[in-house]
């Protein structure tokens, strides 16, 4: 990339996220030379081509502005610099896109024949013998009452005091996130997330205009220290984690971590959204910071898609009171009744007696394939950044000179996606990482191809 498109590229990822708005005098040319270490004349060329594309206008004597225009949203615009093999959205849609034959460790779901699928046949079998209105109308503002009071006694598992009346259903879990972040966020806000974290975190939070920053993340929890530099820098009015299993690390938040998160939230006046889609993977409940916060600053949400289907689209918000009406206004303005028919059958594949055999046996699957993908990880030199006793995922280290951005790229090209550490990581230096799910890589193919591949990288 030349000096004149990185100028480019970084004043309109500035715009984009409403760093500069519009009417924003840039800075002068000499001022804009010194900061990007060129030459004057580079930099007057770089305006140029912007005003020429009417992204700036120029005012004679008097600099160049932001010019004020409604342009189409893209999200590939907004983000860094990146090799496709490590942007976000091109891992999901390769991920969704590929055919069945295709080996997906690096995917974040279970194969299909790990869900649930029976408990839902019989939910979809009994929801076809029920009253019209199940079948045929919209649902109401906060969702299937049922489905609420058992989420609330499953939070209360958790130690989480949430009453049917605090949980509002969504139409997925990504729903629920992007309502929670219409409802508190505002373009050019800051957020934290961890470095790594899921890396469709970083991929919702473009579309809203907003600078994210990533925070360490380590076996215990975010890194606290970080944490609070992080705070006191930026200002941030948000930070956005996974409850108890992490995405993608498999580490535990230990109560101390968890306490000392929430300090911290409260002394900054911030928001927490804590995404719990990993609960039911767990062996040993760990600390939820809904539960030791009361629900006060922290937003909690999940959905049911990693453990029964991804078909059905079902997710919840757990909210304070407070904050619930403006939050069901949100969600009526922008989808209205929400997936009914959805919410029945998650309810009836919940409360169905096989569901918590389901999940034991499911145990059992998860720490055998773990263990299977270790001893072979092993062989080919890739090593884990812990190893952990429950979840889909190993967080791994490749062995030196192999780049995970270019292994990605190259196990493509025979069929296979893997999800290169740097989709995960907002601080772009996990380039020797990859995320691998245990479910996934019981084909001993994909060890196949992986030294294969590995052996041409040398």
């Amino acid at each position: 990339m030349t000096r004149i498109d990185a100028i480019i590229q970084d004043i309109k990822a500035k715009i984009a996220t409403v760093t500069y708005t519009a009417g924003t005098r840039l800075p002068s040319v000499r001022k804009a030379a010194a900061l990007y270490d060129c030459s004057p004349s580079t930099v007057v060329e770089a305006y140029e081509r912007l005003v020429s594309a009417g992204i700036l206008y120029a005012r004679a004597g008097a600099g160049f502005y932001v010019a004020e225009r409604t342009v189409p949203l893209s999200l590939a615009e907004i983000a860094p610099d990146i090799e496709r093999e490590i942007d976000p959205l091109w891992v999901a849609r390769q991920s969704l896109e590929t055919q069945q034959h295709t080996l997906r460790p690096g995917c974040g779901w279970l194969p299909a024949d790990w869900l649930y699928l029976e408990g839902v046949r019989r939910g979809m079998r009994t929801i076809a013998k029920a009253e019209d209105d199940v079948l045929s109308d919209y649902a109401t503002p906060l969702g299937l009452p049922a489905l609420r009071q058992l989420l609330a006694r499953r939070m209360h598992g958790l130690g989480i005091e949430a009453n049917p009346a605090q949980i509002m259903l969504t139409e997925s879990g990504t729903q629920a996130l992007d309502l929670l972040c219409r409802f508190i966020l505002r373009a050019g806000d800051t957020v934290l997330v961890d470095d790594p974290c899921y890396f469709n975190f970083y991929a919702l939070l473009r579309a809203h205009r907003v600078k994210v920053i990533g925070v360490p993340y380590t076996p215990q929890g975010v890194d606290t220290a970080a944490f609070a530099a992080m705070i006191d820098t930026h200002q941030p009015r948000l930070y956005i984690t996974n409850a108890a299993i992490h995405n993608p690390t498999g580490a535990i938040l230990t109560p101390s971590t968890a306490y000392q998160v929430l300090q911290l939230a409260q002394q900054a006046n911030m928001y927490i959204i804590e995404d719990d889609i990993f609960a039911d993977f767990e062996v040993t409940p760990a600390p939820r910071l809904a539960a030791l916060d009361g629900l006060s600053r922290v937003l909690y949400m999940g959905s049911f898609s990693k453990t029964i289907s991804a078909s059905l689209r079902c997710g919840y918000i757990a909210a304070p009171n407070e904050l619930l009406e403006d939050l069901l206004d949100l969600k009526m303005a922008t989808g209205f009744g929400g997936a009914h028919l959805a919410a029945h059958v998650v309810m009836h594949a919940l409360m169905d007696t096989g569901y918590r055999k389901h999940m034991s046996m499911l145990h059992t699957r998860l720490a055998r394939a773990r263990t299977y993908a270790l001893a072979q990880l092993a062989k080919l030199g890739i090593t884990p950044w812990l190893v952990p006793n429950t979840g889909l995922f190993l967080w791994c280290q490749l062995p030196d000179g192999v780049d995970a951005a270019k292994l990605a790229r190259d196990c493509m090209a025979e069929g296979m996606v893997l999800a290169p550490g740097n989709v995960f990581s907002q601080s772009t230096d996990a380039h020797r990482f990859m995320r691998f799910n245990v479910a996934q890589c019981v084909d001993a193919r994909v060890f196949a191809v992986l030294e294969a591949v590995m052996e041409k990288c040398k």
